[in-house]
């Protein structure tokens, strides 16, 4: 009986464990907020604010932790490698006894031994990979290095039916290619890429943990 209630009360714990949210590989923090420009006195002027202030020429690009950038995904990505090996080895040997009168053993004379043997190796392999990954995704300014580089980061959940859907992405992006706050992540430095999903469909290609703790010390 208490096997049985211990079971009823680790299956709703179980459940809630489909539903938590992958785990993650980028850049954290995911998001950031603006901070806080300092006050400044009244002898910048009324109009001039140095706190505030961005060049006249030069459009609202993101510059500052908690700006947003957008980021459009276009990686694809081809690898092709073959190797074959062969080898061969073999090896003849030959013994005959000569017929000798007067020597003792002559059960074993005029008897011919011939021996050979023969090894041979051939191996072949190859491997082919074709990915391709598209869309956009707006990340924020999360972190800004002293050379002006900025370490971007973000995430997007799409719910659909009964799972939910997570587009991430971090990066280190040159100001220098961002167009019309855009940037292409071919252009993104340290660049991590996830789409992840949750729900009972992910979960059902997902080997349970009873069944790997047995395939961990029964390999057979």
């Amino acid at each position: 009986m208490r096997t049985v209630l211990l079971l009823l009360v680790a299956m709703p714990l179980l459940a809630g464990c489909l539903s938590m949210t992958p785990s993650t590989g980028v850049h954290q923090p995911m998001s950031a907020r603006p901070e806080p420009r300092q006050a400044v006195g009244p002898t910048n002027g009324a109009i001039y604010q140095i706190a505030n202030a961005r060049p006249m020429f030069e459009d609202r690009r993101a510059r500052f932790v908690g700006d947003t950038l957008t980021i459009t995904i276009n990686e694809k990505n081809n690898a092709q490698k073959t190797s074959a090996a062969n080898a061969e080895k073999k090896n003849t040997m030959a013994l005959a006894v000569p017929k000798i009168i007067g020597v003792p053993g002559k059960g074993a004379q005029g008897i011919d031994v011939e021996a050979s043997s023969e090894n041979k190796f051939d191996g072949k392999g190859g491997a082919s990979a074709n990915n391709g990954f598209t869309g956009t995704i707006t990340v924020t300014v999360i972190e800004v290095y002293p050379n002006g580089n900025l370490l971007v980061s973000g995430e997007k959940m799409v719910a659909i039916n009964q799972g939910n859907e997570f587009i991430r992405f971090s990066g280190v992006v040159n100001p220098l290619y961002i167009n019309n706050n855009a940037v292409s992540s071919t252009q993104v430095a340290d660049a991590r890429i996830e789409f992840k999903q949750n729900g009972f469909i992910d979960s059902a290609q997902v080997m349970g943990w009873l069944a790997r703790f047995f395939l961990t010390f029964m390999p057979f």
